[in-house]
């Protein structure tokens, strides 16, 4: 297994100034004979430290597990230092075995070096009420990447448990990747919290990855409401780039849940799950403030949700804090996502449908957009795939902007959107002055309302049509200037009430306009024609 990775005399530093430390040939003599006393009883599986061949002989909060593992540790029993004094990592290194749970009792664990365990069949890690401290940058050993290094992606573990652990990085200049896991079959990981900003400029909290297809993990009650430091702030300035994300996933294979997580502000992405061709399921959680986007998903059937997501306070450094990201994959749902950015940074879309998502669908999802900045709410790019919307609601209150932004491009999959409610008043700055912006062909919109008054009597527009074979059914538009304005080919618009709030005509064909049709409508002051070619009315009521 890993053994042949430990050293002869490992240094086990203390977190206290220097001044009040051992010297280190003290150090290294003193847990160089305590570590051979360790190896010596653990070969005759001495109980009295904690270490038996059955669960039997250990109790605590999860002693429903211990049926799960061969062996079932007491880490102070071991010769853990649980008061933050002494470096555990040593000791972690001497227990490490397959087919072991390593229980850490209440206490204060600090660590200066990674603990590295790699192709174990099942191995798990407890806390009862224990707190994790991490060195800081500049006292900490080896590569200052994490504290946890398990499985690697060449060489996994098959099943990992690693539960209720709080970390203390509320010290300056701490924070480290707590947990590193790349694991084949089953992955565990709940109740961690991470108490303190990530202001060290290493990697983030959290990663995870499944490595087999038939694989499955979940991350439950993984939080780190403090975000994270921008890199050129911390002692690691110059050596990444922005800084670490909050949970990274980017080459699972797997089903890998993230079940009522918590991200503050980090400058990388908060949740980035968006490689691999596994399968992502963000179930609740609150995710905050990040740069990029809170929520970044991918994968082939990927589900998010029930998320929070909101967005009230922006750093000198963000350039772009989107509430949910999806990409990289096909057949992604977004489903009771309820998303607010009152602090909004231009592009800081509310959702966003990339070009390598290869299918969406946007149901029962609430979002509200307001601030002094242009944003938008759904984008959904021009090389996406079909995408259903329904169900939604979208108040948006921003400078200018589209609540809903359907972009040109080749692609003629169908964006579908149904029972979707735009409400707010808005601006018009940057020219981006309508509700919906439906640049892509074949889009249908069926029992949608449009509500676009302007803010401070700017002209906004409900619907502006520039593509072609786009059907309007059954909806209700109102808008400040035009309820609807088509310069595309072949649109329908049919059995929907349509009016301007300020006695502009319901409808505005300009002279790129082909084949327009309108059946069944009522058209509150008609339509204005600027020259469009073919137009087609039928028992409509003006």
């Amino acid at each position: 297994m890993e053994h042949a990775e430990r050293r002869e005399a490992p240094r086990c530093r203390s977190p206290r100034d220097t001044a009040d430390r051992s010297t280190l040939e003290d150090q290294t003599s003193r847990h160089s004979s305590r570590r051979t006393f360790l190896q010596g009883v653990t070969a005759v599986g001495a109980a009295t430290l904690g270490l038996t061949s059955t669960a039997s002989g250990v109790s605590g909060q999860f002693s429903q597990y211990y049926d799960d593992y061969e062996t079932v540790v007491d880490v102070v029993e071991a010769g853990a230092d649980n008061t933050g004094s002494e470096s555990i990592t040593p000791i972690l290194d001497d227990l490490r075995a397959d087919n072991t749970l390593l229980v850490f009792p209440e206490g204060r664990y600090y660590m200066d070096e990674q603990f590295r365990f790699t192709g174990f069949d099942n191995f798990g890690m407890v806390g009862e009420n224990a707190t994790l401290v991490p060195a800081t940058y500049h006292e900490f050993d080896g590569p200052q990447y994490r504290l946890f290094r398990l499985g690697v992606s060449y060489r996994p573990g098959r099943r990992l448990r690693f539960e209720g652990f709080d970390v203390d990085q509320t010290a300056p200049e701490t924070g480290i990747r707590t947990i590193e896991a790349y694991v084949s079959d089953r992955l565990e990981v709940r109740d961690i919290i991470i108490r303190g900003q990530h202001d060290s400029g290493t990697w983030g909290p959290g990663l995870f990855n499944i490595t087999s297809a038939d694989g499955w993990g979940i991350v439950e009650r993984f939080r780190a409401p403090d975000g994270g430091a921008w890199v050129n702030n911390t002692p690691n300035a110059g050596n990444r780039w922005r800084g670490p994300i909050g949970i990274e996933a980017n080459q699972n294979k797997g089903t890998l849940e993230f079940r009522r997580c918590a991200l503050g502000a980090f400058p990388n992405n908060g949740l980035y799950a968006a490689g691999g061709d596994g399968t992502i399921i963000v179930h609740g959680g609150y995710y905050k403030n990040s740069n990029g986007a809170n929520i970044r998903v991918g994968g082939q059937g990927s589900e998010i949700r029930w998320p929070t997501v909101e967005i009230d306070d922006t750093r000198p450094e963000d350039r772009s804090q989107r509430g949910i990201r999806i990409e990289s994959g096909r057949n992604i749902e977004i489903y009771g996502a309820a998303i607010e950015n009152t602090a909004p940074k231009p592009t800081s879309h509310a959702i966003s449908v990339m070009n390598t998502c290869e299918g969406a669908r946007i149901d029962n999802t609430r979002i509200r957009l307001r601030g002094s900045a242009v944003n938008h709410g759904i984008v959904c790019s021009p090389e996406c795939g079909g995408t259903t919307i329904v169900d939604t609601a979208i108040t948006h209150e921003t400078a200018g902007g589209y609540p809903l932004w359907i972009r040109g491009g080749d692609r003629s999959e169908q964006i579908l959107t149904e029972e979707l409610t735009i409400t707010g008043e808005a601006g018009s700055a940057s020219g981006f002055r309508d509700g919906i912006r439906c640049e892509r062909d074949n889009c249908r919109f069926s029992h949608i309302d449009v509500s676009q008054p302007g803010r401070d009597g700017v002209d906004r527009n409900a619907i502006v049509n520039t593509a072609d074979d786009v059907t309007v059914y059954n909806s209700e538009l109102r808008a400040s200037q035009y309820p609807y304005i088509d310069l595309g080919t072949d649109s329908l618009v049919r059995d929907s009430v349509l009016e301007s709030t300020t006695n502009t005509e319901a409808v505005c064909l300009y002279d790129s306009a082909e084949s327009p049709t309108f059946k069944k409508n009522e058209l509150v002051d008609g339509i204005r024609n600027l020259g469009a070619n073919d137009v087609t009315t039928w028992e409509n009521t003006y």
